[in-house]
């Protein structure tokens, strides 16, 4: 299931998860236009939503929804966790090295798990993790800037 097919409200119950306050204010956060977003940005939305909200409370959500498959925590090296409600297909990141900007790359060959392993060792892939990294647009303007110009 991915995030455009569903409201929020609607994601809750197909998952048979009881749908309250907090549980939606936390899906919202994501759901919009907060792809992406790690657990403080997360937090930050919902609590305008709700008005109050523990940051343990956000953490106890997330991991609820993470649970139930409706949510993906991605955890690009050197950086916080993130979150985003695109799941059930196997699609990859790419990511700022300067700002940790992140943005879904579709699956390079278009089918789970987009890379064959040398060698599976026994085991039976179910999917690849693949991180991009790079500079975004944003952060190539502010580097051209910052360049002494002579």
């Amino acid at each position: 299931m991915t995030y455009n097919h569903y409201n929020p409200q609607e994601m809750l119950q197909h998952a048979g998860l009881r749908v309250t306050a907090p549980r939606l204010a936390v899906l919202n956060a994501i759901t919009g236009e907060g792809q992406h977003r790690d657990a403080d940005a997360i937090a930050v939305v919902a609590r305008k939503r709700l008005g109050t909200l523990s940051t343990q409370a956000v953490y106890d959500n997330l991991h609820v929804l993470e649970e139930a498959g409706l949510v993906r925590r991605i955890q690009p090296s050197g950086h916080p966790a993130r979150y985003e409600a695109r799941v059930g297909d196997n699609h990859h990141h790419i990511v700022c090295r300067r700002c940790g900007l992140t943005a879904d790359i579709d699956c390079a060959v278009g089918h789970a798990p987009c890379l064959e392993p040398s060698t599976d060792h026994g085991f039976v892939v179910q999917e690849a993790e693949v991180i991009f990294w790079g500079i975004c647009p944003e952060c190539q303007k502010e580097l051209d800037t910052e360049k002494p110009k002579g």
